[in-house]
């Protein structure tokens, strides 16, 4: 069985994207996932506690999360989880491991512009009756969100 899980989160290293002999794309990077909550004493927003997660992408979405992502971001993962036991013999831990089928950034905290890459699957021989023809795009024609306040602080989320 496997458990999916979704977690938004800090990109906390520098995304390290590999191709393996065998030609299948890797990237992987650490997120830090901080709980929050509302210090009223304080009168602000205070990091409760810091999960630390290794997210690895596969294929397509390894290739494109490589050009996307960087340290610093905040992004939303869905995937599978994993949890690992290990022992070196001085010292044992665990690891949290999320496999992500998803990923992109947290429109909460900005704004971002999206571009469809290409397949790389070789295509399928499709009769003319079912063929579908993609609909052209104009680079000029291709806008992205900003949002009202841009260039303003975004607001604490009300979690």
């Amino acid at each position: 069985m496997t458990d999916t899980i979704s977690l938004t989160g800090l990109v906390a290293t520098d995304p390290r994207h590999i191709v393996t002999s065998e030609g299948l794309a890797i990237t992987h990077f650490r997120l830090a996932s901080a709980q929050r909550r509302f210090d009223k004493s304080e009168g602000k927003w205070v990091d409760v506690e810091t999960n630390w997660y290794t997210v690895t992408c596969f294929r397509q979405l390894a290739i494109n999360a490589s050009g996307s992502i960087k340290k610093g971001e905040r992004v939303i993962v869905s995937g599978r989880l994993r949890i690992r036991s290990w022992d070196t013999g001085e010292r044992t831990g665990m690891n949290v491991d999320v496999e992500a089928d998803a990923l992109g950034h947290d429109l909460l905290w900005g704004s971002t512009t999206f571009v469809r890459s290409m397949s790389t699957t070789p295509a399928r021989d499709i009769p003319a009756s079912e063929e579908s023809v993609p609909a052209t795009v104009e680079q000029d024609e291709v806008s992205s969100f900003v949002p009202s306040n841009a260039g303003h602080e975004a607001p604490e989320p009300a979690f």
